[in-house]
């Protein structure tokens, strides 16, 4: 898993918005890429508004988060985006 070395605060914040979407939504389920990058879109114009800042900030987020292993189901994912949030790497 890579990540930028340093997370700015609103990926961060970001991060964790979208862990807490994927656990509060069926985290069972498997999780998918088409939901790593609408969630992000989304996550970043609601914090942004649609602006470049959220553009910045929806690309920021999806270079943080890494692509989604098949098998990996929701709640897995989000705890993955949590340690990252966390500063925590693998690899």
């Amino acid at each position: 898993m890579t990540t930028p070395l340093v997370l700015s605060d609103d990926t961060i914040t970001l991060l964790g918005h979208l862990a807490d979407t994927l656990d509060a939504r069926r985290p069972n389920a498997e999780m998918s890429e088409p939901i790593r990058l609408a969630r992000a879109l989304v996550l970043a114009e609601q914090l942004h508004g649609p602006t470049e800042a959220a553009f910045d900030a929806e690309q920021d987020l999806l270079a943080a988060a890494p692509r989604v292993r098949p098998g990996t189901t929701r709640g897995e994912y989000a705890a993955s985006l949590r340690l990252i949030a966390q500063g925590v790497s693998a690899g």
